[in-house]
């Protein structure tokens, strides 16, 4: 080869290695946490909106929810960005701005319609929920749910409903007594001489206490007080009385109100204590529609006391459904920040870290919680249902109804029900919202990414409307009553129908010839029938032995009260299964792929934490288990393919999120800056600069060097 030749040669090899090296343009390009997030939306394989439409019960509805939504983030006494650094003072009169404003829509909206514009509110602003509340829901709730027709009037008349010419607050819950209502000390003395009550806060422990309203808004309230005639106690009555002169706002005679002060959270409620002194109220300002008592001092009790029961129910289900909600909202933030945040890499090959979302074990800690939130949604749905069927039953039964009896049934379930689901769904969702928060890494200690706020505010659901612990061994003792009914023969309601078949379930274990037959709806609420009609079996036969034993019944149920709290758990992890099952089935057909791995992840995952109850009762074997467990962090895998499309159906805008990680574009770095920025600026008046000053100017008497201490050499 010529020398020319071996130069052209050489020259050709340099150029093909040079066109063929990559260039700096080439290079993978690191993605903005936008670009992360926009990444993520194009993996949906379902309609996000047609999502949302089913999750809201339709288009019509989604429709009015983002008309909410809008209207609330454009009102200025609803702005929110800056609750975070406000004080409690602060709080309450921002509080009490917004009253006028929604107060119109209560007689102008149909009351679903402003059911929903409230369910709206407590997303973005809880406590104004519960104030307004307060006085709607349990003031106004119980004059319709526990006075006659006549007295109803008359208190509507007063301005009750339309929060004109008085405010009204629920005194019920005393400083020694909460959930005992029975054991309740205020007492309402008959004077047959006067026609009147006499209301007295004879003890300390009597002192009406967490009395939302009271401490400086509420002209009268509602007071749960025993009912004395002649000497003789006829329990907790329900007495309206008033508090202030709605003119002048002082005190009426008689009357001492304080302020309870800080609290864990919903720092918009003024709660406050109240202590009556021999307070006189006419006899008609006790609410009749079960109890009465005539002018002579007859009294008349009602002819089922069950009946009473219906006004305790709705807040419980209330509960329920804003247990769903503030799920979703808190998976909305954590699932958002872990879908743009990057933090090691998990492959030594990759130019950009590692989405958070992207780990196992991140994913292990958040899509359960996601196919929680759906599950709480459709049993929420579910459960308003029950709750509504059973409002329409009672208003148009009357006590000698043939019917009576199916209705008392139906009252005793739905009791049950919400009491158990009050506990277990609030109990859950705080847990959720402290998980979601520590997904955040050292960020979920800010108060600006919202949910540190969140768990204060929701803490309470866990304590009020009963304790959760108390609801729970409430709902136990159905349970036990339900199994002691099947072992004689009645028929159980749909709630608890494993009970109806407790012959063919107790010792049945799964039959399943492969362990991908696992993976069917009607395999695991089999499964969840089986275990829950053992640990329930366990309850009542616990129970009967207490019995056998000479305790009386009271005794025997506190004898077993922690089997009755095992049987309401696990009866909730199934009664929630299903309806979540149930909604599946009932979606558009091309939703329910990706709302199937929702709903055998919950499923799957709840008998994972679950698993020495059907390890015990011998439902599924060992390696069944171990399959099931594999299968759950496969599921993961799979639902966290569409995380972030799954959570846009819940269709909250950033107003309601309300959270700089939780933003809908993931420009979370910028928005949380610029928070913090805004609401702390920069180059202000130092606010404790001559402490500091003095600190450092201080004069040091003895500035002396230390000796060194010369006994070591020694």
């Amino acid at each position: 080869m010529s020398e020319s030749a071996a130069a052209s040669q050489r020259l050709a090899f340099f150029q093909s290695q040079l066109q063929n090296a990559p260039c700096a343009a080439e290079e993978p390009k690191i993605k903005t946490t936008m670009e992360s997030m926009t990444e993520e939306r194009q993996k949906a394989t379902f309609d996000v909106k047609e999502l949302t439409y089913f999750l809201d019960g339709g288009e019509k509805f989604t429709k009015i929810r983002e008309k909410f939504m809008l209207e609330l983030e454009r009102d200025p006494t609803f702005r929110m960005y800056d609750m975070y650094d406000v004080t409690k003072d602060q709080i309450r009169e921002r509080t009490m701005e917004k009253f006028r404003t929604i107060v119109h829509y209560v007689s102008a909206e149909p009351v679903p319609i402003f059911t929903m514009r409230m369910q709206t509110i407590s997303l973005i602003d809880p406590g104004f929920w519960t104030r307004f509340g307060v006085h709607y829901g349990l003031f106004f709730g119980a004059l319709r749910g526990s006075a006659t027709s006549a007295q109803f009037s008359h208190w509507v008349s007063k301005g009750a409903l339309a929060l004109n010419g008085m405010v009204g607050c629920f005194a019920m819950t005393e400083l020694g007594h909460g959930s005992n209502v029975a054991g309740l000390e205020t007492t309402a003395s008959f004077d047959e001489a006067s026609d009147q009550f006499i209301i007295h806060t004879p003890t300390i422990t009597a002192t009406k206490w967490w009395i939302g309203g009271a401490a400086h808004t509420a002209t009268h309230t509602v007071v749960f007080a025993q009912l004395i005639v002649r000497g003789k106690r006829y329990g907790t009555k329900s007495f309206v009385v008033q508090l202030r002169d709605t003119h002048t706002y002082k005190l009426m005679p008689g009357i001492n109100i304080g302020d309870i002060g800080k609290k864990m959270g919903r720092d918009g409620i003024d709660n406050g204590w109240i202590q009556f002194t021999n307070v006189r109220i006419p006899r008609t300002n006790m609410l009749m529609k079960h109890t009465k008592v005539s002018r002579a001092g007859e009294v008349k009790e009602p002819p089922m006391a069950q009946l009473t029961y219906g006004a305790l129910i709705q807040g419980r289900v209330a509960m329920v459904v804003d247990s769903g909600n503030i799920a979703k909202k808190a998976v909305t933030i954590a699932g958002r920040y872990a879908a743009v945040r990057r933090q090691f890499s998990s492959n030594p090959h990759d130019v950009q870290e590692t989405k958070l979302i992207d780990y196992a074990i991140h994913q292990y800690r958040l899509m359960p919680l996601l196919a929680q939130a759906y599950a709480f949604h459709f049993t929420g749905v579910e459960t308003n249902k029950l709750y509504d069927d059973l409002m329409d039953k009672l208003e148009s039964t009357q006590p000698d109804d043939e019917t009576m009896g199916e209705v008392i049934d139906t009252l005793k379930e739905t009791h049950a029900t919400s009491a158990g689901l009050k506990a277990f769904c609030t109990w859950s969702t705080l847990s959720a919202i402290e998980a979601c928060r520590q997904t955040l890494g050292g960020h979920g200690y800010s108060a600006y990414t919202g949910l540190a706020t969140t768990y204060n505010d929701f803490a309470v659901h866990c304590t009020w409307e009963g304790d959760n612990t108390i609801l729970t061994l409430q709902s136990g003792r159905y349970l036990v009553s339900c199994y002691r009914e099947a072992l004689a023969g009645k028929s159980q309601p749909e709630g608890v129908s494993y009970l109806n078949h407790l012959d063919s379930l107790l010792n049945l274990g799964c039959g399943v010839k492969t362990n991908e037959e696992i993976l069917n709806f009607d395999v695991i609420q089999e499964a969840w029938g089986v275990v829950t009609a053992n640990v329930v079996k366990k309850a009542g036969d616990d129970f009967e032995v207490s019995l056998k034993a000479g305790m009386s019944p009271e005794t025997a149920y506190e004898e077993c009260s922690q089997a009755r709290l095992a049987a309401a758990k696990i009866h909730s992890f199934g009664y929630i299964f299903r309806r979540f099952a149930q909604a599946v089935k009932s979606a558009p057909e091309k939703l329910q792929p990706v709302l199937t791995k929702l709903c055998l992840l919950y499923g799957l995952y709840s008998i994972e934490q679950n698993a020495g109850f059907f390890l015990q009762y011998r439902y599924f074997t060992p390696s069944q288990m171990d399959y099931v467990r594999g299968q759950v962090n496969v599921f993961c895998r799979e639902v966290r393919q569409e995380y972030i499309p799954l959570i846009d159906a819940f269709n909250y805008s950033d107003y309601m999120i309300n959270s700089p990680l939780g933003v809908y574009d993931g420009n979370i770095y910028e928005k949380y800056f610029d928070q913090v920025k805004r609401q702390n600026p920069v180059g202000g008046e130092h606010p404790y600069l001559p402490l500091i000053q003095s600190l450092l100017r201080r004069d040091i008497e003895d500035d002396e060097p230390l000796e060194d201490d010369d006994e070591d050499d020694e």
